[in-house]
């Protein structure tokens, strides 16, 4: 019976526990449980009741969907108190609430608006790029992204002081690393008091900001959120539109650093391609629209190539509030579920040697990303599927297009970067690359 598997398994890593042994190596953890265990695969990990990884596009899928209601969202745990009442945080009528008013922030013409303020912020970013032998790409990405996230959100808001610019940065990424804490009480110095710490400096920095950025009715993405309602009227209190601004930069900034990073990593081991994507975007002038950004079949393909390789999110958290079967398996109530986007993306019965970089498995003639709806899910799915993923993505395609305009890029032979897998995952030695002038 299933109810007795659950216990009596035990857990696939005894050793160090569900939580080390996925920081250490999750791709590989992801198939030693899915060939134990299948779909679901209970595993010792820090914090109450029962967890389990969601394994297979199936059993995601399932999770996703969510056609019982006995999921919610399992992030409180990790990243509430940085990310309290984000989007991502909420669930039930009060998500739906809250997606209907912020979905009226991401509409074709408010797009329009952000894509045309990334442009000249993008070249005024890469004027400091220098050309060097070991230029370290990851750092100069991150500083990139985290500053376009908050003077493009922020608008006419946007830090003028360096050190204040610097300090809410470095604020965000102490709350994304705090994801990553073991030791999940605040001690001077740790990871969790850093990002406790960082949570009231970019509330303190946002509120702020607030009375003028609903004087202003400016068009960037701070002042829409304190008008935009939904078709009742319902609008976001002043504590709303900090809660989600502080979700919605870190989430803004987070997707891109990872997609633009596995790009610059790929496209230096592959200069034919390099070349092709480079020749597609030779045509665009300095401020293409998001039509034109759109029609761009080449990056498309190699972008979504980098989100397969590397999922921005590989795992999302669920929480089981009532028993339900996963793929045919008991999932107990109180079972914190790690959805495990990324092991669907490298099954091999889902793509042609999925340890390759091949953009053209998602051209016209292939479309492996096709054999099964959830085949492919960098930013999830069902009803907490990703509402800014449209801008994400024309801001990897600003991004990867100017940058392409003007440098070339290598990395050594063999060379793969170090991963860390504490949080969201990036390369631990700062992704080197031979940067020279196009």
């Amino acid at each position: 019976m299933e109810t007795d598997r659950w216990v009596r398994t035990k857990s696939a890593v005894p050793v160090i526990g569900g939580s080390l042994a996925y920081m250490h190596d999750p791709l590989t953890l992801m198939r030693q449980l899915f060939q134990r265990h299948g779909p679901v695969a209970p595993v010792r990990m820090p914090g109450p009741g029962p967890a389990a990884f969601v394994l297979g596009p199936d059993a995601c899928g399932a999770a996703l969907q969510n056609g019982d209601k006995a999921f919610v969202n399992g992030w409180e745990l990790l990243v509430g108190p940085f990310f309290h009442r984000g989007l991502m945080l909420l669930d039930g009528a009060e998500h739906l609430q809250h997606r209907r008013i912020m979905q009226q922030a991401f509409t074709r013409e408010r797009l329009e608006d952000y894509t045309a303020a990334l442009h000249p912020a993008v070249a005024a970013e890469l004027d400091d790029w220098q050309a060097a032998g070991r230029f370290p790409a990851y750092p100069a990405l991150k500083r990139l992204t985290l500053n376009l996230a908050t003077q493009i959100f922020m608008g006419g808001h946007r830090i003028a002081d360096p050190a204040e610019l610097e300090r809410v940065n470095r604020a965000f990424v102490d709350c994304v690393q705090g994801a990553g804490a073991i030791l999940r009480v605040a001690v001077a110095g740790n990871k969790w008091h850093r990002a406790t710490r960082g949570r009231v400096i970019l509330e303190r920095f946002l509120t702020a900001h607030l009375p003028a950025a609903r004087a202003t009715g400016g068009d960037d993405l701070f002042s829409v959120l304190t008008r935009v309602e939904d078709e009742d009227g319902a609008r976001f209190g002043d504590a709303d539109v900090v809660n989600h601004m502080i979700f919605l930069l870190m989430a803004g900034h987070e997707t891109t650093t990872s997609t633009v990073s596995t790009a610059i990593y790929q496209l230096g081991r592959h200069p034919d391609w390099q070349e092709r994507v480079r020749a597609e975007v030779a045509a665009l002038g300095p401020a293409p629209s998001v039509r034109q950004l759109g029609e761009l079949p080449e990056l498309d393909m190699v972008i979504k190539e980098c989100q397969r390789l590397v999922a921005p999110v590989p795992v999302l958290a669920r929480l089981a509030v009532k028993d339900t079967e996963v793929a045919g398996r008991r999932v107990p109530a109180g079972t914190r579920a790690m959805v495990c986007l990324q092991l669907s993306h490298y099954l091999p019965e889902l793509w042609t040697r999925p340890e390759a970089f091949d953009p053209e498995r998602f051209s016209p003639g292939r479309r492996e990303d096709q054999s099964h709806r959830y085949a492919w899910t960098p930013f999830g799915g069902g009803v907490h599927k990703c509402l800014g993923m449209a801008f994400s993505n024309l801001e990897v395609r600003t991004v990867l297009a100017q940058i392409l305009s003007r440098f070339r890029w290598s990395v050594p032979a063999g060379y793969v970067p170090p991963m860390s897998n504490v949080s969201l995952p990036y390369p631990r030695d700062g992704l080197p690359v031979d940067l020279q002038p196009a």
